[in-house]
């Protein structure tokens, strides 16, 4: 009668303190995040998990879909604006929205205005695959919605409406292009002759075999032929000249070379080059001739006496 049962407890359990709140506080020895999380009731925005938790997004990426997606119907998200706004540049932010539109976060269609131009429109989905107008009720899942019908009933065939006739389409105005700017003015030799400016016109013809995107048309090549002619006149070699329109072009390529060698005929055209009296003719040097009577070598046009065979017979007669 005196033997204690040791199995029963002494007296009752004390509930555990953690259970107590709704929010259980995790003992200084755990280790992790802790949340201190308060309700929103005013200007919030719902995000999914499938993003903030996206396993092959970038961090950059799901938090400029983030903001993308708590900005209002029609605020700007081009790369420009979002560059004002972070300190990321524009490259990095490009690639962001590259990935969230490989991944369906962001949708950017191009669409034709009215007036003819095509622009680019931005769709934030922040569900990929579900589009807004092919959502589903929840309601609708459980128990049908009032003035719906259920699979086992037909759905009544849509009444009749008056018909309407097609209107046709506004035609859009043609596009008016914007015509080219005529190519700069060239030096103007002082004497064009038509040696010279088929020099002009070879020389140019052949810049293509040094670089390929200096081929020029035919009516360029005239246009820049007498401006060619004004350096080779001033006493520059056709070496010079090529080296002066091909040496430090631009690497990415040029979108009118005709415009650029024309820049540069005009901007880098030598000086004349200084005076020099023309030289005196040299005096004229006969051949040698044996002299007929003293048979000495003087020089003269023609055989025949010297000066001093010649005195002798004018002093005998």
């Amino acid at each position: 009668m005196d033997t204690k049962n040791l199995s029963v407890p002494s007296h009752a359990q004390a509930r555990i303190a953690g259970k107590n709140h709704p929010r259980q506080r995790p003992s200084s020895g755990v280790s992790g995040i802790v949340h201190d999380n308060a309700r929103h009731t005013t200007r919030f925005t719902v995000i999914g998990n499938h993003l903030a938790q996206h396993p092959e997004l970038s961090l950059l990426a799901i938090g400029l879909s983030v903001h993308i997606q708590s900005l209002p119907t029609g605020a700007r998200v081009d790369i420009k604006t979002l560059a004002r706004k972070f300190p990321e540049g524009p490259d990095r932010i490009a690639a962001a929205l590259r990935e969230l539109e490989a991944h369906g976060y962001l949708r950017r269609p191009r669409e034709r205005t009215p007036s003819g131009h095509i622009v680019t429109r931005t769709v934030s989905c922040n569900q990929p695959g579900r589009h807004a107008e092919g959502h589903t009720d929840r309601r609708t899942e459980d128990e049908p919605e009032p003035g719906r019908p259920t699979h086992d009933e037909p759905a009544p065939a849509p009444a009749p409406g008056p018909t309407r006739l097609a209107q046709p389409k506004a035609p859009v105005p043609p596009r008016k292009r914007t015509p080219r700017k005529p190519l700069p003015a060239v030096p103007q030799p002082a004497y064009a002759g038509p040696g010279l400016l088929q020099a002009a016109t070879d020389l140019l013809a052949g810049l293509r075999r040094l670089d390929p995107d200096l081929l020029l048309s035919a009516c360029d090549t005239a246009h820049l032929a007498p401006g060619v002619a004004a350096w080779l006149e001033r006493d520059v070699s056709p070496t010079a000249v090529r080296q002066a329109l091909t040496s430090d072009l631009p690497p990415e390529g040029m979108r009118r070379p005709a415009a650029v060698l024309a820049h540069r005929l005009t901007a880098q055209l030598p000086p004349l080059p200084p005076f020099r009296a023309p030289a005196s003719p040299s005096a004229v040097r006969h051949p040698l001739q044996n002299c007929g009577g003293c048979e000495r070598a003087f020089r003269a046009p023609e055989p025949g006496r010297c000066r001093d065979c010649r005195s002798d017979l004018l002093e005998a007669a």
